[in-house]
């Protein structure tokens, strides 16, 4: 990495939504010499390879929202993308299966929502139907959502960053890096560890670590990221017969997770979660790991404990079944009915990124700010990795407009 190289836009973070913004403005602007700094040894290391790699639809978000128009237009460029390149993904469809009569009006509610978030296809569907397409799933009546689907997200990725390097060779893509400090001016320095690099203009896709670099660059927040792994469980072998695709259940709309879910994965694994629960270590995918520094840095905001006491019943059910299979099962059997212990075994983990408000309610649609040369990315929840080249399209107008390309 030569000293005396001055980048046009340096970029912090190499998940999904980083390398999707830098694509963006790397077709835009092909003359741009763009760096894409990661800290990690490979890309997508966090959120985007540890998701359940689900394309989604648009169903949940509340229309008019950032979060919903970036997914609708978002998915429909990631499956163009996936379609040009080679990219594993199948537009499968999914159920959202209500299974009593207290989930009928949440159901309706939420195909309300897709119909105006303009989602096609989408209905209502009878026990028969349901088993049609899922034999053994039990439910009163579901939602078919034919336009949801499943991706292989690191691929996604790592094509992307392919891309960049294809239509710009001066552009770099630098793992193993990660941004120590910078100082900001015309040029700004930018100590790393791999050396000091210099740039005109800094984007900030930091992921779990949003609000860290926001603080660094003197950004006011009214919020504060903290973590929520989510467990999964795989099905073996027997139990994979169980499921073909996407199998939800109906969401409460008092928390603020969709509930542990049925996915198969693009290898043709099926996977069952995620729980969700705090994290004492903001990229600890072990249930013991812990980082004073991130402990710490949750506990003593005031929005964190808001949440908690706001959500005390759910946490401490969520945790009783992060460590207890059988609780975990019983979960799943709610829609699937024949599930036995024999059918799940322990699979891999994931951290969620949330954003929480100092009132304790978690911000729920994406939030993008400029400042002083610079563009954070300060919280990309779910849907973004469908999101993510709307997002970067959003990021470069946004770069077009402030940094004057």
């Amino acid at each position: 990495m030569p000293e005396s190289k001055i980048y046009d836009i340096t970029i912090v973070g190499g998940g999904i939504v980083g390398l999707a913004t830098a694509y963006k403005l790397q077709c835009k602007f092909p003359n741009l010499t763009l760096a894409v700094l990661e800290k990690e040894p490979h890309l997508a290391s966090h959120q985007t390879g540890r998701n359940s790699g689900v394309i989604h639809s648009g169903l949940y978000y509340r229309p008019g929202s950032y979060r919903a128009l970036n997914c609708v237009n978002g998915r429909k460029q990631l499956v163009a993308f996936a379609k040009e390149y080679g990219i594993d993904y199948d537009v499968c469809g999914k159920i959202v299966v209500a299974t009593n009569d207290e989930e009928l009006p949440r159901l309706e509610k939420i195909r309300e929502n897709g119909l105006k978030n303009g989602l096609v296809g989408i209905e209502v569907i009878d026990k028969k139907r349901i088993r049609e397409i899922e034999p053994y799933i039990e439910g009163i009546k579901a939602l078919w959502v034919p336009e949801s689907g499943i991706i292989d997200f690191r691929g996604v990725t790592l094509k992307l960053a392919e891309l960049i390097k294809g239509i710009n060779p001066a552009s770099e893509i630098l793992t193993n890096c990660e941004v120590l400090q910078f100082e900001k001016g015309d040029i700004s320095s930018i100590s790393t560890t791999k050396g000091l690099l210099k740039s005109r203009y800094m984007v900030f896709c930091g992921g779990l670590h949003s609000d860290r670099l926001a603080r660094r660059d003197k950004v006011r927040l009214d919020m504060r990221i903290v973590g929520f792994r989510g467990d999964y469980y795989d099905l073996t072998e027997q139990g994979m017969k169980k499921i073909k695709n996407l199998v939800y259940p109906v969401p409460n709309p008092e928390f603020p997770f969709l509930g542990v879910h049925f996915t198969r994965m693009t290898d043709g694994t099926i996977e069952c979660g995620p729980n969700a629960v705090f994290t004492f270590k903001r990229e600890g995918y072990g249930k013991t790991d812990f980082s004073l520094k991130d402990t710490m840095e949750a506990l003593v905001y005031k929005g964190t404990w808001k949440l908690f006491f706001k959500h005390w019943r759910f946490g401490l059910n969520e945790y009783k079944r992060a460590f207890s299979k059988r609780l975990f099962l019983k979960q799943l059997q709610r829609m699937c009915p024949s599930l036995t212990m024999d059918d799940i075994k322990p699979g891999r983990s994931g951290v969620r990124a949330m954003a929480l408000g100092d009132s304790g309610d978690v911000i729920d649609d994406f939030k993008i700010e400029y400042k002083d040369r610079s563009i954070h990315v300060l919280n990309a929840p779910s849907p973004a990795a469908t999101a993510c080249l709307s997002i970067g399209d959003e990021v470069t107008s946004l770069a077009e407009k402030h940094f004057g390309l």
